[in-house]
């Protein structure tokens, strides 16, 4: 079994291989996301500032995670980085910030993440990839899988403000994201 909530202090660290280098001043697409919380979002519409954390897979603990997993730099840390932005979530708020993770999994199956790390927020899903594909993000084979590798985005008024790419260690993205916050308000 896997501690979904640790991660091994010999975990490859991603480097930034200019993957995202174009994201900056996009306008994101005009697709509706489904939400863990029943809800759709269409993340173009929304005014102010979001934050969308782009994470590859969450595991469950009953489960396997794929072969070499660990491996992968930037593969790792699902559950650490969710719930760093769950235990910051008032705080993102408080800056101005509304909060989604998005990954590629269906929603029935981010449903059971979302229930039990007690997630304020909703988990999108981008199962058909429309979304990630129209913004050309960064993926990854794992498992016989095409998953997003860790991205965080700062959206404004639907254009990318800012990108944290590559995002190391999740555990304390969230903590980056509202130092770039109050730095930028």
């Amino acid at each position: 079994m896997t501690n979904l909530h640790a991660l091994p202090a010999d975990l490859p660290a991603p480097v930034d291989d200019g993957a995202c280098d174009h994201l900056p001043g996009q306008r994101v697409p005009a697709l509706r996301l489904p939400g863990t919380d029943g809800q759709t979002y269409d993340l173009s519409a929304l005014p102010g500032r979001t934050v969308l954390y782009l994470y590859p897979k969450t595991g469950r603990p009953d489960g396997a995670v794929p072969e070499g997993w660990d491996q992968i730099p930037g593969a790792r840390g699902c559950t650490p980085q969710s719930c760093a932005f769950r235990d910051h979530h008032a705080e993102l708020q408080a800056a101005g910030a509304r909060v989604f993770g998005l990954s590629v999994q269906p929603t029935a199956y981010q449903q059971e993440a979302a229930e039990r790390l007690h997630l304020p927020f909703a988990l999108l899903s981008d199962a058909d990839r429309h979304w990630s594909r129209a913004l050309k993000l960064p993926t990854f084979e794992a498992g016989g899988e095409t998953l997003l590798r860790r991205t965080t985005l700062i959206l404004r008024g639907g254009v990318v403000e800012h990108v944290f790419f590559p995002v190391f260690p999740p555990d304390r993205n969230a903590a980056d994201v509202l130092a770039w916050l109050a730095a930028h308000s």
